[in-house]
């Protein structure tokens, strides 16, 4: 059966950057209103907080740790159908955890099925932006981020309300239903011609047409072009980034899971507990276009790295406000103050990536920095669940969220300080036209951006969950 091959930036683009907002918004939002079943799941299962934790982990987990995987798919099969069985499976995970009777068995469903398929969703509603726009690739990317924004404002509102209705089995199975709109989402991609967007179709995983020599050396390859530990080894850069970043996390995602949890527990009101993560949503909907278009200037370029660690420094101290009080008013300012360095976290998270590693291997260099990124996020919250059973005290989770944040920064900041000072005395730095591989920022900086290539590549933006 034929299919309709659409021109980039054409009519057509503008609808399937629709769909990529709407597929963004119901999957990368949505782990942050598991906090307001955390309750409702702790006494079903009667369970502990660590034992509860573990959901929401493994759920967020996979939405990150799949994108190797997803990558393979896309270059396989493509964009369209990746999205439509990212959709099936996020939907037969809710469905099937709405009938479940262990939080092993929540785990297996509702976590790691509904993770998988929210991965490939949304990392294929990425990728495929890539082939519809050229010219105005990075306005697209800007606009579906806003997607990201307005799922955090909405799911924990829409969670809120039929949980008291239906309990937490009646809304996971609509929540079923309302994620099956991913393939309505991926139905309305169709395939670009290859001609059109040559540029873009680059930077897409492609099947080796090498001839294989048996499994070992099939397995290397897609190792080496899926997982950089190449450059994890050699780039002193990406090293200290990369640590410092899988440090940081360990703290990152503790107030999406534990805020509400701890306002219900001092007092306040269900409605309005459910209502601090929908302020930070709301916020993200201005201030994360707002970074993203700072974080792009020019005049920060050589220093972006910085400003991402002074992001992690106020995140930190941000979340000692919880432990000061439970007060609503106090908390809607905590989760503002939240919202503006988790908005500078999310559009430079991979921005500093670009800027620290060549852009050859970018790719690669993110499947590795994902899947070690997942690695914290999964072993993060049963790890906070277990302090809060050991001391009952929900102001040590904000402790040890501030502790993992501020000593992120701290390690970071200061490494590339001294890498910079390094560079700077180092002979080879001074060498005109110069390109070190350790400072690949200062490699772009230099590179002729006349190309349309050269400028596609470089203003390539990155949607995430933080």
């Amino acid at each position: 059966m034929s299919q309709a091959l659409e021109r980039s930036e054409g009519c057509w683009a503008w609808v399937v950057l629709l769909a990529s907002v709407v597929t963004q918004g119901l999957t990368l939002g949505f782990p942050t209103c598991i906090g307001i079943f955390f309750t409702e799941l702790q006494r079903e299962f009667q369970a502990s907080n660590s034992e509860t934790s573990w959901f929401p982990s493994i759920l967020t987990a996979m939405l990150h740790a799949g994108g190797p995987l997803c990558s393979i798919l896309v270059g396989r099969f493509g964009c369209r159908a990746t999205m439509m069985l990212g959709g099936v499976l996020a939907s037969l995970g809710m469905v099937a955890g709405s009938f479940c009777r262990t939080l092993g068995q929540l785990y297996l469903t509702a976590g790691f099925i509904t993770g998988l398929g929210m991965c490939f969703s949304f990392q294929s509603s990425i990728t495929v932006l890539r082939l519809y726009f050229t010219r105005w690739q990075v306005l697209a990317n800007a606009l579906a981020s806003a997607g990201v924004s307005l799922g955090i404002t909405l799911w924990p509102l829409l969670s809120r309300y039929l949980l008291e209705d239906l309990g937490w089995r009646g809304t996971f199975l609509i929540f079923g239903g309302v994620l099956l709109h991913c393939c309505v989402c991926g139905a309305v991609v169709r395939p670009v011609p290859a001609s059109v967007t040559p540029e873009a179709r680059e930077g897409l995983p492609s099947p080796s047409k090498r001839p294989s020599r048996g499994c070992p050396a099939a397995c290397g390859r897609a190792i080496r072009r899926h997982l950089a530990f190449d450059v994890l080894r050699d780039n002193v850069g990406y090293r200290v980034y990369t640590l410092g970043v899988v440090w940081m996390i360990l703290g990152f995602p503790l107030p999406h899971v534990f805020l509400v949890p701890y306002a219900i527990r001092h007092g306040m009101d269900e409605q309005k507990a459910a209502l601090l993560i929908s302020v930070i949503g709301f916020s993200n909907i201005f201030l994360r276009p707002m970074a993203g278009l700072v974080a792009g200037r020019r005049e920060f370029a050589g220093h972006r790295k910085y400003l991402f660690s002074l992001a992690a420094l106020l995140n930190g101290l941000t979340n000692l406000v919880c432990v000061a009080s439970a007060d609503f008013r106090v908390l809607v300012g905590y989760c503002l103050a939240y919202s503006v360095s988790m908005s500078g976290i999310g559009a430079l998270l991979f921005q500093v990536l670009m800027d620290i590693v060549p852009m050859d291997r970018f790719s690669s260099a993110l499947g590795l920095f994902t899947v070690l990124e997942s690695i914290s996020i999964l072993i993060s919250p049963p790890l906070a669940g277990l302090l809060l059973d050991t001391t009952n005290d929900f102001s040590y989770v904000f402790y040890m969220s501030s502790f993992f944040l501020i000593s992120a920064a701290l390690f970071m900041g200061g490494s590339f300080c001294v890498l910079g000072k390094k560079e700077r005395q180092g002979p080879w730095a001074e060498a005109k036209g110069a390109v070190p591989e350790a400072a690949p920022e200062q490699g772009l900086a230099a590179e002729d951006m006349d190309s349309p290539e050269k400028r596609l590549r470089v203003e390539i933006m990155y949607v995430t969950s933080v």
